[in-house]
Parts: structure tokens; C-alpha cells; sequence
């Protein structure tokens, strides 16, 4: 914990949480893969930046503030349910990604933590979504169950239950989330921590 508080890494922590936020507030949906109401955004790439600089517990910090400042910004539609679900996915995938790359801390190694992160993002949503976010919408906003599971048949005639809707909806769209940041991160981190880097021998 003394190692993760120091004076630079919380500067770090602060402005990775910032821009994380600013990237959660443009979301979009993606029809062909899941119904709308199925929201993606690129937040998680800061997250894993800063994961893979300052270590796993950092990207939890750095989850859990980018939800928090959220939540000051712009409220919660879900009673906190999909803000906790949201963090939770998001620490599946940045956890295990950075705990691969701490002890590889190699391109194998940031690919592989990526790609298992991505992994376990994916099994991890569709528990999530199946135990707890679609029966939570069921009972709390009163959406109906088959109406939910109508619109993943609209896009895929394989979908007739919860299981096949989280399945073949949800799993695909965190796959892609993950893939989609891990991309950017590949191409981006080395320039952000070689840039970092440089201003701390500076000092």
C-alpha cells in the first residue's frame, strides 16, 4: 500500500481516473451485437495504462474513482446495481491483465495478460448479467423477462432464453470491449509510460 501512495502515484491514480471518467461519460451502443440499452465505452483503456504502470490495486483505485466521480457527474439509472456491475467487470478484466504483465513484464506478456483478461471480462459479464443485472431490471424496473430476451432474438434467431441471450449477446460485447481496448492500449502505453517515465527522472 506505501509503494501504491506515493506523491507520483497519485498524481497518476487522479489523472488516470479523470480521463477514465471522461471516456465512460461517450458511450454507445452496438445494435448488431447487443441490444441498445447495452452501453460501450472506451474507460477501461486508462484503467489498464495505469494498471500496468503502477499494478493491479491501482486499477482497482482507479476503477472505483472513475465510478465514484461518475456517479457525482452524472447519477445512476440503476440504483447503483449496474455502476457495482460495471466496476466489477471492469476489474475482471484489468486485474488479471496487470498481475500477468507485473510478474512478464514483456509484449508476450502484455498480450497474454490481455487476452486472458479479456477471458475472464467475458465469463464474468455473462455471470453478472445472468444473476444479477437482468433479474434486477426484471423485478426493479418491471421489464419483462421475454421482452428482454425478444430483442437479443432480433438479432439472433439462436436466442430463446436468459442463458442463450447472455450467451450469445453479452459475451460477444465484452469480448469486444476488451479486444477493442486492449488494441488502443498496445499502440498507446509504451509512449504514455516512456513519456511518464522521462518527467519522473526529471524531477
Amino acid at each position: 500500500m506505501k509503494k501504491i501512495f506515493t506523491t507520483k502515484n497519485i498524481v497518476l491514480i487522479a489523472m488516470f481516473s479523470a480521463l477514465a471518467l471522461v471516456l465512460h461519460l461517450f458511450d454507445f451502443s452496438i445494435p448488431v451485437i447487443a441490444p441498445e440499452f447495452y452501453k460501450l465505452d472506451l474507460s477501461e483503456i486508462p484503467v489498464l495504462i495505469g494498471s500496468f504502470i503502477m499494478g493491479p490495486l491501482a486499477g482497482v483505485f482507479i476503477e472505483a474513482i472513475k465510478i465514484l466521480l461518475k456517479l457525482l457527474v452524472k447519477g445512476t439509472s440503476t440504483a447503483y446495481v449496474g455502476d457495482l456491475a460495471n466496476f466489477i467487470i471492469g476489474c475482471a478484466f484489468v486485474v488479471p491483465a496487470s498481475l500477468i504483465y507485473k510478474y512478464k513484464k514483456t509484449k508476450m506478456g502484455a498480450f497474454i495478460g490481455m487476452a486472458v483478461g479479456t477471458l475472464v471480462m467475458a465469463v464474468a459479464g455473462i455471470a453478472i448479467n445472468y444473476w444479477v443485472l437482468i433479474p434486477f431490471y426484471v423485478k426493479a424496473f418491471g421489464m419483462p423477462l421475454d421482452a428482454i430476451i425478444g430483442m437479443g432474438a432480433k438479432i439472433n434467431g439462436a436466442i430463446s432464453n436468459k442463458f442463450t441471450f447472455v450467451l450469445i449477446c453479452v459475451g460477444p460485447f465484452n469480448i469486444l470491449k476488451a479486444v477493442i481496448d486492449s488494441l488502443i492500449t498496445a499502440v498507446v502505453y509504451k509512449r504514455i509510460s516512456s513519456f511518464i517515465k522521462e518527467i519522473g527522472s526529471k524531477k
